[in-house]
């Protein structure tokens, strides 16, 4: 069964989007009962600004993980939130409580190293591949076995140029041979043009309030739990393509 992989981060404005440890774990839990079997998580600080600060980093995982024992936890090291990649990089190091993945956007400058160290402590990584030069880039490096999957994300708001952007992303990375388990995500309006397309091909999906705020049917989302329980009905209901039609 692929990952349904939720992203309970969002605008700050949003009235459902969790910025304390226990919000974010009461959210965790409502998503794995709509069916998410792994989260995408971001650490607040006391101001609720986003942080890597390690002891933000702790208490997040500690309480997602009292709230969904056994879940693996995937947490960010965007750039954006210490673009310095020194600082970012003693950031991350610090940590003491270590989620079970990281996602690591591939174009960022200093994601190698910060990568390998933490594959050295023992977590795995998603390489996430925001652009064609992302998968490009990706297609050359070595190593591969140190991911845990691929992450494939096609940043844009229109749902055609989406969908071909995710394709294009997707043939560079089967074309150089890498078989890693594959999980895909739009934003906005397109998100769910690009995770029927996931669902057709048999790869998994990330939602949440981090990347869309409208369900299927176009209206306000709740909550990440609302968008998780969307996405299993979308992922349940999509005829998978056959090995004909798998090469598109």
């Amino acid at each position: 069964m692929p990952h349904l992989q939720a992203a309970p981060a969002g605008p700050p404005t949003h009235p459902s989007v969790p910025r304390t440890p226990d919000t974010i774990a009461a959210e965790a839990a409502a998503c794995v009962a709509a069916g998410a079997t792994t989260f995408h998580l971001h650490a607040y600080d006391d101001d609720g600004a986003e942080t890597l600060e390690a002891r933000h980093v702790s208490a997040v995982l500690r309480a997602v993980r009292r709230a969904c024992p056994g879940v693996p936890l995937n947490m960010t090291t965007f750039a954006e939130i210490e673009p310095d990649p020194d600082r970012r990089s003693a950031l991350v190091a610090g940590w003491t409580d270590l989620p079970d993945l990281v996602a690591a956007n591939q174009g960022e400058t200093g994601i190698d190293e910060l990568s390998a160290a933490l594959v050295d402590r023992g977590v795995r990584v998603e390489a996430c591949l925001l652009s064609l030069d992302d998968a490009h880039r990706f297609a050359r490096s070595t190593g591969w076995e140190r991911f845990a999957r691929v992450v494939i994300e096609p940043l844009v708001d229109d749902e055609d140029a989406a969908v071909a952007l995710d394709r294009e992303i997707e043939a560079v990375v089967t074309g150089a041979g890498i078989t890693l388990e594959q999980l895909h995500h739009g934003i906005g309006d397109a998100t769910w043009a690009v995770l029927r397309r996931a669902a057709v091909r048999g790869h998994g999906v990330r939602v949440g309030l981090e990347d869309v705020l409208t369900l299927p049917d176009g209206t306000d989302a709740p909550s990440t739990a609302a968008l998780v329980a969307a996405a299993r009905v979308l992922v349940a209901s999509t005829p998978r393509a056959g090995a004909e039609q798998h090469a598109d």
